[in-house]
Parts: C-alpha cells; sequence; structure tokens
C-alpha cells in the first residue's frame, strides 16, 4: 500500500472511534500517525517488515507499527472493520460533508439513525434537524449544499491521486516482458484538474494481436484490483479500492499513435480533428489514419504523423479542448508552452513556524536540491489561529531568523522573506504595515468568511490589494476541489484591478486547489496580470507538486515569458509590485 492509503485508514479508523466515543488519547494517536505516514518520505510499504525503521518514524509506537504491518499484509485494519461493522461503512462519506465532524456524525446516529447521505437529505427534508442541539439554520443549509456539491463531484478523484494509481499500475506493467511503452491517456493526459476514470495504453511485440493473451491475464491480475469488470481480447478493465475505475488497452505497435490520439480527447477535438480528415478524404479512427477511396493506412504509429498528415502541427494533450487549438496548429502558431524546468523558484510555503512540518533550512535544502534558485517562506499570520499564524512581533522575529538562515545557505540558495497574511472581513490586511513593508513577498489571501455576497467579498479582496503592500493574490478564488467551490466574487474586475495595480495573481499549484482555474488564467493573462506559480508547500515533500500546477498553465496557453517564477531571483524580485519603503 502506498502511504496515502495506509494514512486514510488510520485516519478513518480515528473518525470511527471518535464517532463510538472512544478513548481520546487513542483517538490522537491514530490520527498523529495518520499524520506521521502522510508525511513520511519513505514509502512504508518498502520498510513495513522492519519494525525498528518504522519505530524510527516520529509518531509511530509499537502499536501503530503493528497495524501498518498488518494494512501491507491484508490492507485493512481489523480494528476499522470492526468498527464499520457497528456504524456502516457509509458514515464515512458524510465526513466529507463541509462542517460535519465525528461528533455530528454520532449526534445524527443516536438521534435519528442518520448513517448515510441519503439518510441526512431524507432528515432534513421532513425537518428533523431542526430538533437536534447545535442544528440552527445557517448549520442545515451549510449541509444540504454540501450534499449537493457531493453529488456533483462523486466519481471524481484529485489529478495527483489518478497520477499515483496510474504510476503503480505502470511500473507493475513494465515488468511484464514485451510491453515496452506505456502512456496515461484520457483526461489524466491532458491535465485536466479532476479525472473520472484513468486509461492506460501499452503497446510492445508483446501486445501484437496474436501474442496479446497473456499480457491481458498478466494485466487482469494487478493485485489492487478491487473489482474486474471486463477482460477482452486485448482490455482490461477493473475498478481499484479507492473506486477509480481503470481501463487498460494492449494495443499493436502500428496502432499505438491513432489510439493514444483517439483515447486522450477531448471528445469535442476528436470530433473536430475527424471532420477535418473527412474534408481531406480521411477516415480517423483510433486503429488508423487512412484513405476513404480504398482503405489504405496513411499513419497510425504515432500522433506526430497523424497531425502531420492532417496538416497541423502536433498539440500538445493540454491544448486538446477544442478553443482554438486545431486553427492554430493549422497557421503554425501553437504557443511554446513552459515547462516545469523553466521554474527557478517557489515563492509560497509555511514552516514549522506555523502550520509547516519543516524547519526554514529543511525547506531551502529541499528546494535547492530540487535546482531551484529562490524560494519565499510565507508563514500564516495570526488570523489563522489554528495554525498558530503570526502577530507582530513573532513575524519580525520570523524574518530575522528567515534572513539567518539565507546567510548560512551561502549562496547556494536565496531565500525571500515573506508571509501570507490574512485578508480580513473588511479588505484590511491581518499585519501592521510597518511590519509587511519588512518584507519581500507578500501574499493576501482569503481564509475565511467565504459565504460573503460578491459584492462585499469583491470589495473585500479590492481594498487588500490596494494595499501597497501586496504583492500577489494568494489562490485567489478559495476554491477545494471536490470540497468547496470557490466564493462569489467579480473576478475579472479583480484581475483587471490587479493588472493595474502591478499585483500579481498566483495559480497554487497544490492538487486540491489549483487556483486559478486553466480558463481563469487565460482572462489573466488576456487582462495583462503579472502570474506565479506556487505550490503552498507545508512539507519539503509538497514542493513535487509543482507538476500539476504547471499542467494548468500549460492548459492556458501560457508560455514561460507569461509567468514570474521562471526569471532569475533579482529580476522576480523586481518584476513585482515596487516595495513600499
Amino acid at each position: 500500500m502506498d502511504n496515502r492509503s495506509i494514512a486514510q485508514l488510520l485516519s478513518e479508523t480515528a473518525d470511527l472511534l471518535e464517532i463510538s466515543a472512544g478513548d481520546p488519547f487513542r483517538i490522537r494517536s491514530y490520527r498523529r500517525a495518520a499524520e506521521a505516514v502522510e508525511s513520511s518520505t519513505v514509502q512504508l510499504s518498502e520498510i513495513a517488515n522492519d519494525t525498528k525503521k518504522l519505530l524510527e518514524i516520529p509518531g509511530i509506537g509499537k502499536g501503530m507499527a503493528a497495524n501498518i504491518q498488518e494494512m501491507e499484509k491484508t490492507g485493512t485494519l481489523p480494528l476499522r472493520e470492526e468498527l464499520l461493522a457497528k456504524y456502516r461503512v457509509s458514515m464515512l462519506d458524510l465526513l466529507r460533508l463541509p462542517g460535519m465532524g465525528p461528533k455530528s456524525v454520532a449526534l445524527f446516529w443516536e438521534a435519528l439513525q442518520v448513517a448515510s447521505i441519503p439518510d441526512l437529505e431524507a432528515a432534513i427534508a421532513a425537518g428533523k434537524l431542526e430538533t437536534l442541539p447545535r442544528m440552527g439554520a445557517k448549520q442545515i443549509e451549510k449541509l444540504k449544499k454540501g450534499i449537493e456539491e457531493q453529488k456533483k463531484n462523486s466519481g471524481r478523484f484529485l489529478i495527483d491521486e489518478a497520477e499515483l494509481a496510474a504510476e503503480k499500475l505502470i511500473d507493475y506493467l513494465r515488468k511484464f516482458d514485451g510491453i515496452e511503452t506505456i502512456t496515461p491517456a484520457g483526461s489524466l493526459r491532458r491535465g485536466r484538474e479532476t479525472v473520472g476514470d484513468l486509461d492506460i495504453l501499452a503497446t510492445g511485440p508483446a501486445c501484437a494481436k496474436d501474442k496479446v493473451q497473456p499480457a491481458v491475464e498478466y494485466t487482469a491480475s494487478y493485485p489492487p484490483i478491487a473489482d474486474l469488470i471486463a477482460k477482452g481480447e486485448n482490455k482490461v478493465s477493473f475498478r481499484l479500492r479507492s473506486g477509480l475505475q481503470v481501463d487498460v488497452r494492449l494495443l499493436p505497435e502500428a496502432s499505438y499513435g491513432a489510439a493514444l490520439q483517439y483515447f486522450s480527447g477531448s471528445k469535442m477535438h476528436n470530433v473536430t480533428v475527424r471532420q477535418r480528415a473527412l474534408k481531406l478524404g480521411y477516415t480517423l479512427n483510433e486503429y488508423a489514419l487512412a484513405r476513404l477511396e480504398d482503405g489504405s493506412v496513411v499513419a497510425g504509429a504515432t500522433e506526430q504523423e497523424i497531425y502531420a498528415a492532417l496538416g497541423l502541427n502536433w498539440i500538445p494533450p493540454e491544448l486538446r479542448e477544442n478553443n482554438g487549438e486545431i486553427e492554430a496548429a493549422e497557421q503554425h502558431r501553437l504557443p511554446t508552452l513552459i515547462e516545469q524546468r523553466d521554474i527557478r523558484g517557489d515563492v509560497h510555503m509555511h514552516t514549522d513556524a506555523t502550520d509547516g512540518k519543516n524547519t526554514i533550512r529543511e525547506m531551502a535544502e529541499a528546494a535547492a536540491s530540487r535546482g531551484y534558485e529562490y524560494i519565499a517562506i510565507t508563514d500564516h499570520s495570526k488570523n489563522l489561529a489554528m495554525t498558530f499564524g503570526l502577530d507582530d512581533e513573532r513575524a519580525l522575529e520570523h524574518i530575522k531568523h528567515i534572513r539567518e538562515v539565507n546567510d548560512e545557505m551561502e549562496g547556494r540558495i536565496r531565500i525571500f522573506t515573506g508571509i501570507e497574511v490574512d485578508i480580513l472581513h473588511d479588505g484590511q490586511l491581518d499585519l501592521s504595515d510597518e511590519v509587511l513593508a519588512r518584507t519581500d513577498v507578500v501574499i493576501a489571501s482569503v481564509h475565511s468568511l467565504f459565504n460573503q455576497p460578491e459584492e462585499q467579498m469583491t470589495e473585500r479582496v479590492l481594498r487588500a490589494i490596494e494595499n501597497p503592500n501586496t504583492r500577489i493574490l494568494g489562490h485567489p478564488t478559495g476554491r477545494l476541489l471536490l470540497r468547496r467551490e470557490g466564493f462569489k466574487i467579480n473576478l475579472q474586475q479583480i484581475l483587471r484591478r490587479a493588472a493595474e495595480l502591478g499585483v500579481a495573481v498566483e495559480h497554487n499549484a497544490y492538487p486540491d486547489r489549483l487556483d486559478l482555474c486553466d480558463r481563469d488564467l487565460r482572462m489573466a493573462k488576456e487582462l495583462g496580470c503579472k502570474i506565479s506559480i506556487n505550490t503552498d508547500s507545508h512539507h519539503t515533500s509538497h514542493m513535487e507538486k509543482m507538476s500539476y500546477g504547471v499542467r494548468q498553465l500549460r492548459r492556458a496557453w501560457l508560455a514561460k515569458q507569461d509567468v514570474l517564477n521562471t526569471l532569475p531571483a533579482n529580476e522576480f524580485l523586481a518584476a513585482l509590485r515596487p516595495r513600499v519603503g
């Protein structure tokens, strides 16, 4: 099992213990272990048989090490299964609703025998929640909205979850002799922010039509399969334990490019490409590009030769959404899209001074090892009390400490001083102007009161970016993918004013945000905004999330010159809004 799956089982066990009014110490031990596993840079599956190494991980004791070993053997945890037999597996879905914690789930179960989202929906419709403590009209409305969101997002997965599943499957397929090329297709290849299902295409000598059966059987024996849906001539469909459906196609080399083009999509891109093929006297499907008159194959082994035969430049998968890319490919004016290697620094990250897991030095060392030239340490301000946010006095001490560590790094990487300052309810910033003026990078972000009316939220953010210390607007819509929609705001008005003021807007690359989205990034570019991409890292391992953000920039047609972080350190700082004082 991967660390994320282990952490999820531990966390769910803690939730179920809390629902059952279990021992608080025991609950905390499971939560602490879940956090430790998720933060670990070591894959626990690789050391599961070594109790000594497991015990070296902070937060893992002897009992928890035994639990991890049990999960690695059986894929589950006996205590979790015992609690689920008592409380029903559907209760875990309730915990995913906003504002719904284990105590609320326990209350609904004890008072109303509500054990699932449909049960809760029926109880709300019948007016039963109004009789319960702490269930006012606002809370009930919040639950109703959460249920609607859950329905809308059901069956979709964050891009990093889908990619991890793809990587593990690809590693398994590569071990089969004769499978040589494996590529994820579909929405994952196009870099969509969420994925409904996973398409994997494979080819090589073992995938030839008369030899493919052993490869099919091998694929169908993939250990993490929870439900084998279908097994055909060259296709295997199954569902993983997470619920993600996977379709694996084992294809002859001669048609691999045609299949890759077809199964990458998008649907409307493919429709337009096929229409173009017909006008040129061809037919295009997942097997080949062929002449209409005699069926002779023109291209099929690679995507490049298919697009070339249609008079088009090869189109990067991220652009294949039928948003003008075919016309641009025909006219040879596709942009040279930004690549991850273009990113020189990451200027939004947190340390153990607030809610991060690592020290300033550890974050700097990790960034340097990734080849970055600079970072900014931007811990939270005091309004986020749950993160132990900084007040003016602590912020000044923190700035001093950042500069000391910067000196200690002796030029290996440059560390900018920074802060992620909360935008308060009225648009004021959470720290004094005197303190903010002493930092290199001030990111202003909304972290509270997401339900303000659009006009009020727009005025709030406008006031924040008018503050001359604000240099970057952080995660501008506040969304959390599959969990919370962005707040209502006139984004066009915000972006236009940000461009006028020279305030950069952030693309937050963390997979559950990816904010601004690709559409809004295009609008930001069109309005003349400066754009910065950052990971919002709270752990050294989070820096690898940059790749997901880069894909969104590519989907927005952005090039290297459109993004501030591609500049060298001094030029990056100079490109930000001029510093006050």
